[in-house]
């Protein structure tokens, strides 16, 4: 890490791996301050400006703080923070630049360790989850399990041509994930979605190619066939998924490529 200012080590610390900008951590603590500054006057912009950067800073580095109780680690002292911001604003730390990126690369190995022993351990509880949920859904009646784990089953039923794996498809589709939680939609965005079926996750190539133009399936695919033990984006590591696909037209291969 670059020897840098003293705060911004400080953020990047407490906010590590996880950042500390996300919506659902940042937006609580802006609406309060909305609510402060409607009876709050300030003597100049400058002077709102500079309380508007302090005011930013504090509910970054709290998030980042509350953040540490998650993995177990031992919650930072709030008023230590505000003497290391004052001391070192004032030109008065106790500490010199290279042991403040000393110490702050410490913590931030700790916090790591932490992060990662706790993502382990949600996967192990993920996984575990998925086992227990793939063993239910393929009792009930109607969900078929094919060689590889993917389970389906039909919904609505159609006659008619099926497509190949490099054909290109154009779907709808709502994906969640086993506790309902919605992660994806084209229809929530309002369009279908049309991609080559060889360029998407394996359990739907595998899925798709069993429709019919017309038909809609549910789809429940395990993690080895979605996106394994990293996830991805707000999908957990070993998530199993669950899809509901309707397909709504078939390009074949070499309609798909241009004359030219």
């Amino acid at each position: 890490m670059k020897n840098v200012f003293k705060v911004s080590l400080l953020a990047a610390a407490v906010a590590f791996t996880f950042g500390c900008e996300d919506k659902e951590s940042v937006a609580p603590a802006q609406e309060n301050a909305v609510e402060a500054t409607e009876v709050a006057a300030f003597e100049s912009d400058a002077y709102k400006a500079a309380y508007a950067i302090g005011a930013s800073f504090s509910t970054q580095i709290k998030a980042g703080v509350d953040k540490q109780a998650e993995f177990g680690l031992e919650t930072l002292d709030t008023e230590a923070i505000i003497a290391g911001v004052t001391d070192t604003l004032r030109g008065n730390s106790k500490l010199t630049d290279e042991e403040v990126v000393e110490t702050v690369n410490a913590y931030g190995v700790q916090v790591q360790a932490a992060a990662e022993k706790k993502m382990k351990e949600e996967a192990v509880k993920t996984a575990e989850e998925a086992k227990l949920f793939l063993a239910e859904n393929a009792k009930v009646e109607g969900v078929t399990v094919t060689d590889s784990g993917l389970q389906y089953s039909v919904i609505t039923a159609a006659e008619g041509p099926k497509p190949a794996a490099e054909d290109t498809v154009t779907v709808h589709y709502v994906g969640t994930l086993v506790d309902g939680t919605e992660f994806d939609s084209s229809i929530s965005r309002g369009e279908p979605a049309k991609f080559p079926l060889n360029r998407v996750i394996p359990g739907w190539t595998e899925g798709v190619q069993l429709m019919s133009v017309g038909e809609k399936y549910k789809f429940v695919i395990p993690a080895e066939l979605a996106y394994g033990a990293q996830g991805a984006g707000s999908i957990p590591p070993g998530a199993t998924l669950i899809f509901e696909v309707e397909l709504l037209d078939i390009t074949a291969a070499e309609a798909a490529v241009s004359p030219e």
